[in-house]
């Protein structure tokens, strides 16, 4: 993996569905069994690669595979977006990478965020000498609102709202990542202006209480203007190819496997 120039760097899409993941299990609907490989999506999470550093957004319970898929061969930091099951439960895999790098792995992310991946996985970070097998080296950094210096690049948090909950999306130079999201406050918004590449939470047709569905992620999508959205945690109920032909021109489905180039 490398990005093509010193002010370039892939977005790499690694899962663009939903929790239960596309197909479902015992699920035969046209999308579940769609010939479409764009249909078939594993939890939603990306990869940033600048070339010399990669950052890595949530550790999807596929991350495993889906490194496998992509050609990722180094993560240098994670940055979580929030706390939920199909964002964080492929966290052992981290391990790899802290052969791969000789070096513990950095995660940053909310506060409350942390601590329930803390006592999720509590094994890697408990010190016991006894412990039979090899586990994370993982360094916990929370954060807030204040835009981070990772290897050089700017990384801005984005505040937005999961329902009730408060999670956070990312900025990174000319685009930004909001998954999980039904609500982005004002001053959020004012930190999406003049995007390249939008990658926003667009659940299902149906309404949902913590997800935008599809026709609120347009309407959200064409008030922050980025010059092109990509819409990511995906349910069963959108059919790639059919979906993207009633999109507006610059509006589109995300899918495994897609490549963004971004410039910082």
């Amino acid at each position: 993996m490398s990005a093509t120039q010193s002010n370039e760097f892939r977005v790499i899409v690694l899962g663009s569905g939903t929790s239960h993941g596309v197909p479902m299990i015992a699920c035969d609907c046209p999308v579940c069994t769609s010939e479409d490989p764009r249909d078939r999506r594993t939890r939603t999470s990306i990869v940033v690669d600048y070339g010399d550093h990669t950052l890595l957004v949530d550790t999807a319970p596929e991350l495993r595979l889906q490194c496998i898929a992509q050609g990722v061969r180094r993560v240098d930091a994670v940055l979580f977006t929030h706390h939920h099951a199909d964002h964080v439960t492929g966290l052992d895999d981290l391990r790899r990478f802290n052969w791969l790098l000789q070096a513990p792995v950095p995660c940053y992310g909310r506060a409350d965020t942390l601590e329930v991946i803390r006592r999720m996985f509590l094994y890697a970070f408990e010190e016991d000498a006894e412990y039979p097998s090899h586990k994370p080296d993982l360094l916990l950094v929370p954060i807030e609102d204040a835009a981070l210096d990772l290897y050089g690049r700017r990384i801005t948090p984005i505040p937005l709202m999961h329902g009730p909950l408060p999670v956070l999306g990312y900025r990174f130079g000319n685009v930004a990542y909001c998954t999980d999201c039904n609500v982005i406050p004002p001053a959020s918004a004012e930190l999406l202006a003049d995007l390249d590449v939008l990658i926003l939470d667009a659940l299902r047709r149906r309404p949902h209480p913590t997800h935008f569905n599809l026709e609120q992620a347009i309407e959200v999508a064409g008030r922050i203007g980025a010059r092109r959205t990509v819409f990511t945690h995906i349910a069963h109920e959108l059919g790639h190819a059919a979906t993207n032909a009633e999109l507006p021109e610059n509006m589109e489905l995300a899918y495994d496997g897609q490549v963004i180039v971004g410039r910082t």
